[in-house]
């Protein structure tokens, strides 16, 4: 199946591990100049060294999204020196999970700063460019915490909703013009951040990581988290020229548990 995906410029925010990362990798073997961006320098290095030995290249710069200045500086050097961006996959940012008596109004602040507004910023800098062009996908990993309330994800979870609506928002706004806006929701997936949330859940629970791995994958149909892998391909579908008529779309990756309609 041709994704339509060779040659076009696709810029992947939290690009240097995790779902970014495999997202750089599935774009890259469709054929995509990737460029990818996260705070960390060297970890970005790695990253482009890890694509380099599969084969794949992969721009990166170096940027902190949580600053909307320096995000506009940087997706504007992205089209001097590689041309305007096709395809956005925002990946980058995650809200710290804390048990509810480590939350005060400045961890509420700091969750919004790291995932909805590191989001935003980078829609921005691209959404009325591709507008104008009449043509443009943007994907929104997002997370189901938006969905489902966790005492221990209630900074994030609020952002998750946030991002949910604007996604939706923006793909109503922009559909005339070409732009398709689309999320994932992944539940529980094999990153540095499902070790983060066991360990907030071991501190609020007392029990040890094997007993608070279980319980959370206890309420997951599937009994197992997801890959990295397996959300990249949903990222690169809904970017895709196979996907021309979805737009305003949240999937849940979730193996089942949200169980709603």
């Amino acid at each position: 199946m041709d994704l339509e995906l060779s040659g076009c410029r696709v810029v992947i925010t939290g690009a240097s591990r995790g779902i970014g990362l495999a997202c750089a990798h599935a774009f890259a073997a469709e054929g995509a100049k990737v460029v990818g961006l996260a705070r960390s320098a060297e970890g970005l290095a790695q990253a482009r060294e890890v694509l380099a030995a599969a084969g794949h290249a992969m721009a990166v710069h170096p940027v902190d999204l949580r600053d909307a200045a320096s995000t506009r500086e940087i997706f504007d050097r992205i089209a001097a020196e590689h041309g305007p961006v096709d395809v956005l996959v925002n990946s980058a940012g995650a809200a710290r999970r804390r048990p509810p008596d480590e939350l005060d109004a400045a961890a509420l602040h700091e969750a919004m700063d790291a995932k909805y507004f590191t989001y935003m910023h980078a829609i921005d800098a691209v959404i009325r460019g591709m507008a104008a062009r009449g043509r443009g996908a943007i994907v929104n990993v997002i997370g189901q915490g938006g969905r489902q309330a966790n005492a221990l994800h209630i900074g994030g979870g609020a952002a998750n909703a946030a991002l949910m609506l604007a996604t939706v928002g923006y793909a109503q706004a922009y559909a005339a013009q070409g732009v398709r806006v689309n999320a994932i929701n992944p539940g529980i997936t094999r990153t540095d951040r499902m070790e983060e949330g066991l360990a907030a859940a071991m501190r609020a629970s007392g029990l040890d990581r094997a007993a608070a791995l279980a319980q959370q994958m206890a309420g997951v149909p599937m009994g197992r988290p997801a890959e990295p892998e397996e959300v990249a391909d949903l990222a690169v579908y809904l970017a895709s020229a196979r996907a021309g008529y979805v737009t305003g779309a949240i999937v849940p990756m979730d193996g089942g548990k949200a169980s709603v309609i």
